[in-house]
């Protein structure tokens, strides 16, 4: 499929690099993935713009991508299905210095390409351990456990299992709430039990403090009342 050069976003144009079909988009200030790439581009930079999210079936007209450089952007969130149809080529994946927190499990669904994933705002779940187990992490992509890359990801973080921690820290959570709601319960019984003996002490000293007539009166009044 033939594009002439003024269907490609302004910033963006097809080369050869090392006998590879390339297309440059670096500092593009793209907001969105272009649709207009050729579909025999084996090498595609997108690194360095504005782009935010990638949608699902983003790359399936590229079926021929060996390299694709997502570095350098705005991207917080991968739709399930982005890279579909990169699986049998694709062989690097940047997503490096983006704003990445937490992606689905099936983000990289069968994709087999080396990927970088360092410089993000990751939280450190249990679901980022689940997408860890089916990634094959580029060299640097770690920051700094470059040793640990191609281990299970129990591996790299120590034998940290964030999933079973997550269920221990709610558990915990639960009892230490109903370990406060039964403190509550038992300071007020407490506090209860004081006041009516307060009151009651108040109440004798009351009538001791009474002349004869009028205690006999106030007690007669009291147990009259009682009764």
């Amino acid at each position: 499929c033939l594009h002439s050069a003024a269907a490609f976003p302004k910033g963006c144009y097809p080369l050869e690099e090392e006998g590879l079909k390339t297309f440059r988009c670096s500092n593009a200030r793209l907001t969105e993935v272009p649709r207009d790439i050729p579909n025999d581009t084996s090498k595609l930079y997108l690194d360095s713009n504005r782009i935010p999210f990638l949608p699902r079936d983003a790359f399936r007209d590229l079926p021929l991508l060996l390299e694709l450089d997502l570095s350098h952007n705005a991207i917080a969130s991968v739709e399930s299905g982005a890279f579909r149809g990169l699986a049998e080529h694709l062989r690097s994946l940047d997503l490096s210095s983006n704003r990445l927190v937490s992606l689905g499990k099936d983000a990289f669904s069968n994709l087999k390409a080396k990927v970088n994933l360092s410089n993000n705002p990751w939280l450190c779940d249990c679901r980022l351990q689940e997408l860890i187990r089916t990634v094959d992490l580029a060299a640097g992509s770690s920051g700094g456990l470059e040793e640990h890359v191609g281990k299970a990801f129990l591996q790299v973080i120590a034998d940290t299992d964030f999933c079973n921690a997550y269920k221990k820290t709610t558990d915990v959570a639960m009892l230490v709430t109903m370990f406060g709601w039964f403190a509550m319960v038992i300071s007020y019984l407490v506090y209860y039990v004081r006041q009516n003996q307060e009151d009651a002490r108040r109440h004798l000293e009351y009538l001791k403090s009474l002349p004869s007539k009028q205690r006999r009166s106030e007690e007669s009044s009291t147990i009259s009342t009682v009764v």
